[in-house]
Protein backbone atom coordinates (compact mmCIF):
# COMPACT_ATOMS: atom_id res chain seq x y z
CA UNK A 1 0.00 0.00 0.00
CA UNK A 2 1.46 3.33 -1.02
CA UNK A 3 2.02 5.78 1.76
CA UNK A 4 0.13 9.05 1.34
CA UNK A 5 2.17 12.05 0.40
CA UNK A 6 2.86 14.30 3.36
CA UNK A 7 2.60 17.97 2.74
CA UNK A 8 5.97 19.61 3.22
CA UNK A 9 5.88 22.29 5.88
CA UNK A 10 8.95 24.55 5.67
CA UNK A 11 10.66 25.49 8.90
CA UNK A 12 10.05 28.99 10.10
CA UNK A 13 12.92 31.17 9.10
CA UNK A 14 14.54 33.17 11.85
CA UNK A 15 14.01 36.84 11.19
CA UNK A 16 17.23 38.79 11.34
CA UNK A 17 17.21 41.75 13.74
CA UNK A 18 18.94 43.98 11.15
CA UNK A 19 18.42 44.46 7.43
CA UNK A 20 21.49 43.66 5.37
CA UNK A 21 22.57 44.01 1.75
CA UNK A 22 19.65 43.40 -0.66
CA UNK A 23 17.06 43.60 2.15
CA UNK A 24 17.75 47.30 2.61
CA UNK A 25 14.94 49.01 0.72
CA UNK A 26 15.75 52.69 1.29
CA UNK A 27 16.82 54.64 -1.80
CA UNK A 28 19.78 56.18 0.00
CA UNK A 29 21.62 55.60 3.26
CA UNK A 30 24.03 57.38 5.54
CA UNK A 31 27.30 55.49 5.90
CA UNK A 32 29.25 55.66 9.15
CA UNK A 33 32.37 53.90 10.34
CA UNK A 34 36.13 54.07 10.05
CA UNK A 35 36.46 52.01 6.86
CA UNK A 36 34.39 54.30 4.60
CA UNK A 37 34.17 57.95 3.77
CA UNK A 38 31.18 58.96 5.82
CA UNK A 39 28.23 60.59 4.10
CA UNK A 40 24.97 59.95 2.25
CA UNK A 41 25.10 57.53 -0.70
CA UNK A 42 22.62 55.81 -3.00
CA UNK A 43 21.94 52.38 -1.56
CA UNK A 44 23.27 50.57 -4.66
CA UNK A 45 26.57 52.44 -4.38
CA UNK A 46 26.81 51.65 -0.66
CA UNK A 47 26.28 47.96 -1.43
CA UNK A 48 29.10 48.02 -4.01
CA UNK A 49 31.39 49.69 -1.46
CA UNK A 50 30.67 46.84 0.96
CA UNK A 51 31.24 44.18 -1.72
CA UNK A 52 34.60 45.69 -2.64
CA UNK A 53 35.74 45.03 0.93
CA UNK A 54 34.09 41.57 1.06
CA UNK A 55 31.84 42.88 3.81
CA UNK A 56 28.12 43.50 4.35
CA UNK A 57 26.01 46.62 4.29
CA UNK A 58 24.11 46.57 7.61
CA UNK A 59 21.27 48.94 8.52
CA UNK A 60 21.89 49.83 12.17
CA UNK A 61 19.40 52.70 12.57
CA UNK A 62 16.34 52.16 10.36
CA UNK A 63 14.30 55.04 11.84
CA UNK A 64 16.83 57.72 10.91
CA UNK A 65 16.31 59.78 7.75
CA UNK A 66 18.05 58.47 5.74
CA UNK A 67 18.70 55.12 7.51
CA UNK A 68 22.17 54.74 9.02
CA UNK A 69 24.29 51.84 7.74
CA UNK A 70 27.73 50.40 8.37
CA UNK A 71 30.03 48.35 6.18
CA UNK A 72 30.97 45.43 8.41
CA UNK A 73 31.18 41.65 8.70
CA UNK A 74 27.62 40.82 9.70
CA UNK A 75 28.52 37.56 11.44
CA UNK A 76 31.02 39.32 13.70
CA UNK A 77 28.54 42.16 14.23
CA UNK A 78 25.82 39.74 15.41
CA UNK A 79 28.30 38.03 17.73
CA UNK A 80 29.26 41.37 19.32
CA UNK A 81 25.59 42.32 19.75
CA UNK A 82 24.81 39.00 21.48
CA UNK A 83 27.85 39.40 23.69
CA UNK A 84 26.72 42.88 24.77
CA UNK A 85 23.22 41.57 25.49
CA UNK A 86 24.59 38.79 27.69
CA UNK A 87 26.77 41.25 29.59
CA UNK A 88 23.82 43.56 30.22
CA UNK A 89 21.71 40.67 31.51
CA UNK A 90 24.54 39.55 33.77
CA UNK A 91 24.80 43.05 35.25
CA UNK A 92 21.10 43.25 35.99
CA UNK A 93 20.52 42.44 39.63
CA UNK A 94 17.83 39.86 40.23
CA UNK A 95 15.46 40.68 43.07
CA UNK A 96 15.37 37.82 45.56
CA UNK A 97 12.39 37.62 47.90
CA UNK A 98 12.62 35.51 51.03
CA UNK A 99 9.46 34.42 52.83
CA UNK A 100 9.18 34.25 56.60
CA UNK A 101 6.06 32.74 58.10
CA UNK A 102 4.62 33.40 61.53
CA UNK A 103 1.63 32.13 63.42
CA UNK A 104 -0.54 34.46 65.51
CA UNK A 105 0.83 32.77 68.66
CA UNK A 106 4.55 32.79 67.74
CA UNK A 107 6.64 32.64 70.92
CA UNK A 108 9.70 34.74 71.70
CA UNK A 109 12.19 31.96 70.88
CA UNK A 110 10.72 31.35 67.41
CA UNK A 111 10.48 35.11 66.81
CA UNK A 112 14.19 35.59 67.64
CA UNK A 113 15.14 32.64 65.41
CA UNK A 114 13.28 34.08 62.40
CA UNK A 115 14.54 37.57 63.13
CA UNK A 116 18.12 36.30 62.88
CA UNK A 117 17.42 34.78 59.46
CA UNK A 118 15.76 38.00 58.30
CA UNK A 119 18.84 39.99 59.29
CA UNK A 120 21.02 37.68 57.19
CA UNK A 121 18.66 37.98 54.20
CA UNK A 122 18.67 41.77 54.32
CA UNK A 123 22.47 41.91 54.59
CA UNK A 124 22.64 39.75 51.45
CA UNK A 125 20.41 42.24 49.62
CA UNK A 126 17.22 40.16 49.53
CA UNK A 127 13.72 41.47 50.13
CA UNK A 128 11.51 39.92 52.78
CA UNK A 129 7.88 38.92 52.62
CA UNK A 130 6.84 38.22 56.18
CA UNK A 131 3.34 37.03 56.88
CA UNK A 132 1.12 35.69 59.64
CA UNK A 133 -0.97 32.70 58.63
CA UNK A 134 -4.31 32.41 60.40
CA UNK A 135 -5.69 28.88 60.64
CA UNK A 136 -9.35 28.27 61.32
CA UNK A 137 -10.86 30.61 63.88
CA UNK A 138 -7.49 32.20 64.68
CA UNK A 139 -8.48 34.94 62.22
CA UNK A 140 -10.11 36.66 65.20
CA UNK A 141 -6.55 37.41 66.39
CA UNK A 142 -5.68 39.52 63.34
CA UNK A 143 -4.77 42.46 65.57
CA UNK A 144 -2.24 40.23 67.32
CA UNK A 145 -0.75 39.36 63.92
CA UNK A 146 -0.48 43.02 62.97
CA UNK A 147 1.33 43.83 66.23
CA UNK A 148 3.70 40.91 65.62
CA UNK A 149 4.62 42.12 62.12
CA UNK A 150 5.12 45.71 63.27
CA UNK A 151 7.38 44.45 66.05
CA UNK A 152 9.29 42.46 63.42
CA UNK A 153 9.73 45.54 61.20
CA UNK A 154 10.86 47.65 64.15
CA UNK A 155 13.50 45.08 65.10
CA UNK A 156 14.89 45.27 61.55
CA UNK A 157 14.75 49.05 61.06
CA UNK A 158 18.57 49.33 60.97
CA UNK A 159 18.78 46.94 58.00
CA UNK A 160 15.44 47.17 56.20
CA UNK A 161 12.76 49.65 55.26
CA UNK A 162 9.05 48.91 55.09
CA UNK A 163 7.66 48.71 51.55
CA UNK A 164 4.17 47.67 52.62
CA UNK A 165 2.62 47.86 56.07
CA UNK A 166 0.74 44.81 57.38
CA UNK A 167 -2.18 44.06 55.08
CA UNK A 168 -4.68 41.22 55.39
CA UNK A 169 -5.23 39.16 52.23
CA UNK A 170 -7.50 36.19 52.80
CA UNK A 171 -6.13 34.19 55.72
CA UNK A 172 -2.70 35.84 55.61
CA UNK A 173 -1.41 39.21 56.71
CA UNK A 174 1.62 40.38 54.75
CA UNK A 175 4.47 42.76 55.47
CA UNK A 176 7.13 43.63 52.88
CA UNK A 177 10.65 44.82 53.72
CA UNK A 178 13.46 45.92 51.42
CA UNK A 179 17.16 46.18 52.33
CA UNK A 180 18.46 49.63 53.04
CA UNK A 181 21.26 50.92 50.83
CA UNK A 182 24.64 50.44 52.42
CA UNK A 183 25.80 53.66 53.99
CA UNK A 184 29.52 54.30 53.60
CA UNK A 185 30.76 56.23 56.60
CA UNK A 186 32.51 59.46 55.69
CA UNK A 187 35.94 59.62 57.19
CA UNK A 188 36.54 62.83 59.02
CA UNK A 189 39.95 64.39 58.50
CA UNK A 190 42.26 63.87 61.41
CA UNK A 191 42.59 67.00 63.52
CA UNK A 192 45.81 68.87 62.92
CA UNK A 193 48.32 68.49 65.76
CA UNK A 194 48.21 71.40 68.17
CA UNK A 195 51.08 73.80 67.73
CA UNK A 196 53.48 74.23 70.60
CA UNK A 197 52.88 77.82 71.59
CA UNK A 198 56.19 77.90 73.35
CA UNK A 199 57.99 77.57 69.99
CA UNK A 200 56.17 80.54 68.49
CA UNK A 201 56.60 82.80 71.50
CA UNK A 202 59.42 85.33 71.12
CA UNK A 203 62.47 84.29 72.95
CA UNK A 204 63.37 86.49 75.92
CA UNK A 205 66.58 88.41 75.49
CA UNK A 206 69.28 87.21 77.84
CA UNK A 207 70.53 89.93 80.17
CA UNK A 208 73.87 91.32 79.10
CA UNK A 209 76.75 90.19 81.23
CA UNK A 210 77.99 92.86 83.64
CA UNK A 211 81.46 94.24 82.78
CA UNK A 212 84.16 92.61 84.78
CA UNK A 213 85.66 94.86 87.49
CA UNK A 214 89.24 95.84 87.09
CA UNK A 215 91.49 94.17 89.49
CA UNK A 216 92.67 96.46 92.20
CA UNK A 217 95.98 97.95 91.39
Amino acid sequence: MATPNRRYIPRAQVEEPFKINQKITAREVRLVGDNVEQGIYPTDQARRMAQEQNLDLVEISPTAVPPVCRVIDYSKFKYEQKKKTRELKAKQTKVVIKEIRFGPNTDDHDFAFKLKHAQEFLREGAKIKAYVHFVGRSIVFKERGEILLLKFAQALEDLGKVEQLPKLEGKRMFLYLAPKAAVVPVKKPAPAPAKDSSKDAPKEAKPAAAPAEKAAE
